[in-house]
């Protein structure tokens, strides 16, 4: 089942952001095959001011779960975070 994270970042948090970014990589990394997409969301300068990823897994449970053991999570980044079940209709140009 498809999930949509939508995390917003707390005000400054740019720094944090910088330095846990490497952690993060490598956390997606390691869930490659669960991730159908995932990256910043930009202010109007295109400076990062939160994350979207979508993720194929199991249920709700594990989606809370995911996004819980993400290190941006951890340090503190997030001011906000939503998780959605989501339904793709479009997908690489093509009505899925």
């Amino acid at each position: 089942m498809l999930f949509a994270i939508l995390c917003t970042d707390k005000p400054d948090a740019a720094a944090l952001r910088a330095a846990t970014r490497p952690a993060h990589l490598d956390y997606l990394k390691s869930h490659a095959a669960q991730l159908v997409l995932a990256g910043p969301l930009l202010d109007a300068e295109g400076t990062p001011r939160g994350s979207l990823l979508v993720v194929d897994l199991v249920d709700r449970a594990a989606a809370d779960a995911f996004a819980a053991a993400d290190p941006y999570t951890a340090a503190g980044l997030f001011r906000s975070t939503e998780i959605n079940a989501y339904r793709a209709v479009f997908k690489d140009g093509q009505q899925a």
